[in-house]
């Protein structure tokens, strides 16, 4: 695959933005991305319209969720919840009831033997508001990561419909290229020799026209009416010069249906046009007896 626009549009960018690529892959699209600046330009704009997205779309956590969590391990741990009233210090009693407690090796003080309590005590609520703060942050990432797959799954659909929107756009636009051609050749008599084709004696009914333009030699057919064709068969286009018979081509199945005008084979010289049922895709030369409709210039 050589066409740069060919490798936008086989959706290796999508999964790229989405990080469904395995390393071999990512190298590729960057591999790409490096050597076509329309690559790189489609490659950003994926990237930015995602994060656009997931910021616009993100959700915060509701008010006051931080401040209860906290509370609640703050009330495990037994640490007070909030500020209040300075407790009364009992540390001058102790010493005044116990003026001759004496230390040693042997009866060391109360401060020395339990000091370590408390901080151990202080490591624990911390490393659980810790742990609950990971986890909150877990969780908000885990919304987030649902926000951002929302989000590229939204953009896959828009570039799917924005393809189909130009598929129909140029699908309209080659119409009504067409239909202002018809109205060009209608609306040019002068250029355009109108030959009528009228029914054979085994097809009466059957009537159509050639516009035919001897100058650019092209050849214009509008059908009014056609009797229905067997399955496999198809209604083919007979220019005659000098008796000679020259294929100008097969009818649409709109055209023998009299929905449209449409344009056949160039014929550069020609003095009789005819209408023959040949098998699917036409016949190299014609076939007499299923002859439907003819006409002189």
């Amino acid at each position: 695959m050589e066409d740069f626009q060919d490798y936008i549009e086989s959706g290796r960018l999508e999964q790229y933005a989405l990080g469904d690529l395995d390393p071999a892959g990512q190298a590729e699209v960057e591999s790409w991305a490096a050597r076509f600046p329309q690559v790189r330009q489609e490659l950003d704009e994926l990237l930015t319209g995602l994060g656009v997205y997931a910021e616009a779309h993100a959700v915060a956590p509701p008010a006051g969720l931080r401040d209860r969590v906290l509370s609640r391990v703050l009330a495990e741990i037994g640490a007070p919840v909030a500020a209040g009233p300075a407790a009364p210090t009992v540390a001058a009693p102790v010493a005044e009831a116990v003026p001759s407690m004496r230390v040693s090796a042997s009866n060391p003080r109360p401060a020395d033997s339990y000091a370590a309590a408390p901080v151990a005590s202080s490591r624990s609520g911390w490393a659980i508001a810790a742990s609950v703060a990971l986890l909150l942050s877990l969780a908000a990432n885990a919304l987030l990561y649902s926000r951002w797959q929302q989000a590229s799954t939204d953009l896959v659909a828009a570039q799917n419909s924005q393809a189909r929107f130009a598929q129909t756009s140029q699908v309209m636009e080659r119409r009504l290229t067409s239909t202002q051609q018809q109205l060009h050749v209608l609306r040019s008599p002068q250029e355009y020799k109108m030959v009528a084709l009228a029914g054979t004696p085994a097809h009466r009914d059957a009537h159509a026209r050639v516009l035919y333009s001897a100058r650019e030699h092209r050849v214009y057919l509008d059908v009014q009416q056609l009797p229905a064709l067997a399955a496999g068969k198809q209604y083919q286009l007979w220019a005659l010069d000098k008796g000679k018979p020259i294929d100008a081509g097969v009818l649409a199945a709109t055209t023998a249906a009299g929905d449209s005008i449409q344009q056949m084979k160039d014929i550069a010289s020609a003095q009789t046009f005819a209408m023959t049922v040949e098998p699917t895709g036409g016949s190299a030369g014609p076939t007499l007896t299923t002859m439907t409709v003819i006409g002189n210039m």
